[in-house]
């Protein structure tokens, strides 16, 4: 597999929130990473892409994927070594794969299937598509929710990965995401917490650069 998408080794627990485009991912891993006081892990593809476009005018590329994949697993490493026993991770590497699927007629690129296939989470969040559509630059399907919706929850269970389903309101979606994750933390011993191996007032000067967005600022 290739090392810049591997997945470092954390003893942490680690959530995924998995779904279609303008599904609420993002919202809601802003809402848990402040919950759980936290940081999250913000979807990669969302600045390359843009970059991209405001750049070139171009949307995602076969070609995009491996740069894409390779600076999400970088910063799930980087912001694992931050969190306080809980990492949120705004997509995965599975994700990628769903929508190389589903864009590129069925093509995945090896490595990216290997890492995908390979790499571990507690837990995913399969947000549904009863949220409103919010248009941007790179959304572009608001005719097929359902399909792409299926396409992920197949995806899950082809995978045998563990999953609930989210539906309803913001709050609806955060009360049986902390229900869940709770229940995996009372099963868990001795999670690594970044916060708390903070020792001195020089080290303390760290958790008072979180941004708005629950992560810190580099």
């Amino acid at each position: 597999m290739e090392k810049n998408l591997k997945q470092e080794k954390a003893n942490i627990i680690k959530i995924v929130l998995f779904g279609p485009e303008s599904t609420g991912k993002t919202t809601l891993s802003n809402q848990l990473a402040r919950y759980y006081h936290t940081v999250w892990v913000p979807e990669f593809a969302r600045d390359y892409l843009q970059n991209k476009w405001n750049n070139e005018r171009k949307t995602c590329e076969a070609k995009d994927l491996i740069p894409i994949a390779i600076g999400q697993m970088k910063l799930e490493n980087q912001l694992a070594k931050k969190a306080d026993k809980i990492l949120i991770c705004d997509t995965d590497l599975l994700e990628t794969k769903v929508y190389s699927e589903e864009y590129y007629g069925g093509f995945v690129d090896p490595k990216l299937d290997k890492a995908a296939n390979k790499n571990t989470y507690d837990l995913y969040l399969l947000t549904y598509i009863d949220t409103p559509w919010e248009a941007d630059d790179l959304r572009d399907r608001p005719a097929l929710r359902l399909e792409m919706f299926n396409a992920f929850e197949k995806a899950l269970k082809t995978h045998n990965r563990p999953y609930i389903l989210l539906k309803g309101d913001k709050e609806t979606r955060l009360k049986k995401a902390v229900e869940a994750i709770d229940k995996i933390i009372r099963k868990k011993e001795g999670l690594y917490s970044y916060s708390e191996s903070l020792t001195t007032d020089n080290d303390m000067h760290f958790l008072h650069h979180l941004s708005d967005d629950g992560n810190m600022n580099y």
